[in-house]
Parts: structure tokens; C-alpha cells; sequence
């Protein structure tokens, strides 16, 4: 187990892009998610693919969001998807999905979809579409639908899963306490099963890889348990991708990134009742540390 600190961080930079880059070029980010009720989540995501440096951003959702996401994000181009009486995305929003995917470099799925969404359905013809040089992050309500498809996850091979003790309970059914009692047991284990980066969130957050590697980090404080938090976290690492970043390395300085804005928020404003979009500014001078 090693831990993510300035020695690991040295030995594995960031991709830096070419002095002539155009914002094709630095990265491009798909974030696909959102819900009537949650319709907000796919924003902060998008924002946080930029602020870690990727050059483009599109956002997939419900298609009565798609007008004031448009409005609140207007950085990022917006495409509406299906959605079903429940007002989550609907079973066809993976194959509307498919038709976007040769527009971008890493696609994040799951920010802001509840449990009603179509998520099996969407994930797998998603799966089956995704070019190898693809890379993809899966969260929230997208995790649980991985337990049904374990070898078109791992024929992928670019894909990874940001659960909580909850989503892993659910992903590897078992019960939710092991998930806490074991947390870098279980994260290996699922790595295992599913050829995937797999980093398990919690007061502290183990990432396992599927060649056996585990990286961990201590946390950024309690104040992350917040609303927002994961989507900010699921949009950094896809940022950090989409810019060339292999799964590892981009899992872990997704990690920090995210842990370390948090610090740097409870310093700033206190431990406690900082928003997650207050994470966000703190991203870019984070990556020049």
C-alpha cells in the first residue's frame, strides 16, 4: 500500500499539453447524468473536468434540464437524453448516449441519477460502443448496474469506479459494514472482479488497481460529506483523463485534488458548511503545487 504523497505525485506527473494545444486537443470530457430532481449534479462535474484542465466539456441529460444547465454551464455544450416517468434518465438514453461518444475522450456516467434510473440499460450498450483509447468513470447509480456486466467492464479495460461503502455493499453484495470494517480488502477484491480502478471513498479512500496496486488517502476532512462532493470528484479525475492521465494515476491525483481542496476550504471558510462548488476555484493552483 503506498500512500499519495509529493514523492508518489513526483514520480507520477500530469500530462502537460503542447504550447500550440487547441481545446480539442488538451481533452475532451462527456458527463452524462442528471435527473429532475437532481438536475444541477452534471454541472459541478463539468466544471470540475475543467478546472482540472481538460479543454472541452459536453453535458448529457434529461432533456428539460438541458436549457438552464445550458444557461448555469455556458463553458459546455448540452445534449438532451430520454427520460423516464420517474423523471431519471430512460432505458433508450444509452443508445441516444452512443452517438455522442466519438466527440470525447473520457465519459463520466452516473452524476445525479437515482435509483430509478435506467442505469443497466444505459451502461450497456454504452460499454459495447466505447473505443479502447476511451476511458470512462462510473458513479453513483451507474456503479450498481457494473454487477450485472463484470466481463464488458473488463473487456473495456479503461473504466473506472468511484463507490461509496454503500455502492460497493451493492456492487459486490455484501453488507455495508464490511465495506467499512475492510475497506482495502474489499477494494481489491473488486478490482479483481472487474478489471477496473476501483477507490473506495470514505473518511479515507483506498484506490486499488487490477495489476494489484493499492494507493491510499488519509482525507480531507469531514466537511466533504457533503452534496456535490462526488460529483466533483468523478469530474476531476474524468478532466485528468481526458488530458492522457492512465486510470491509476488519474484516480489518485483526482484523489488528492479533491481531499486536498477540501483542506483547503476548511482552513479558508471552516471544518464544516463549506459547499462543494467551493471546491472547485481550488483545483487549479492545487495541480501547480
Amino acid at each position: 500500500m503506498t500512500g499519495i504523497d509529493a514523492a508518489w505525485r513526483a514520480a507520477n506527473p500530469l500530462p502537460e499539453p503542447d504550447a500550440d494545444t487547441d481545446k480539442n486537443s488538451r481533452g475532451r470530457v462527456l458527463a452524462a447524468g442528471g435527473s429532475l430532481t437532481v438536475p444541477g449534479a452534471l454541472r459541478l462535474t463539468g466544471e470540475a473536468a475543467l478546472r482540472a484542465g481538460a479543454g472541452k466539456v459536453q453535458l448529457a441529460t434529461v432533456t428539460l434540464a438541458t436549457l438552464p444547465l445550458g444557461i448555469a454551464m455556458p463553458e459546455a455544450a448540452v445534449y438532451a437524453l430520454p427520460a423516464n416517468a420517474a423523471g431519471e434518465l430512460a432505458d433508450a438514453a444509452g443508445e441516444t448516449l452512443c452517438g455522442y461518444l466519438e466527440r470525447c475522450d473520457a465519459l463520466v456516467l452516473g452524476p445525479g441519477m437515482g435509483a430509478e434510473a435506467g442505469a443497466e440499460a444505459i451502461l450497456r450498450p454504452v460499454l459495447a460502443a466505447a473505443g479502447a483509447h476511451q476511458s470512462i468513470v462510473l458513479d453513483a447509480a451507474a456503479i450498481p448496474a457494473v454487477a450485472a456486466m463484470p466481463d464488458a467492464v473488463r473487456r473495456q479495460g479503461r473504466i473506472i469506479l468511484t463507490p461509496h461503502a454503500g455502492e460497493m455493499a451493492r456492487l459486490m453484495d455484501c453488507d455495508e459494514q464490511e465495506a467499512k470494517r475492510n475497506p482495502e480488502a474489499l477494494a481489491r477484491s473488486a478490482a479483481d472482479r472487474f478489471g477496473a480502478v476501483v477507490l473506495l471513498k470514505g473518511a479515507e479512500t483506498w484506490i486499488a488497481a487490477p495489476d494489484g496496486s493499492m494507493l491510499h488517502y488519509p482525507g480531507g476532512g469531514h466537511g466533504l460529506a457533503t452534496g456535490g462532493s462526488g460529483d466533483i470528484l468523478a469530474g476531476i479525475i474524468a478532466g485528468l483523463l481526458s488530458r492522457g492521465a492512465a486510470p491509476l494515476t488519474a484516480s489518485a491525483w483526482g484523489v488528492w485534488l479533491h481531499g486536498e481542496a477540501g483542506r483547503a476550504c476548511a482552513n479558508r471558510i471552516g471544518p464544516m458548511g463549506f459547499l462543494a462548488r467551493e471546491l472547485l476555484p481550488e483545483i487549479p493552483g492545487l495541480m501547480a503545487v
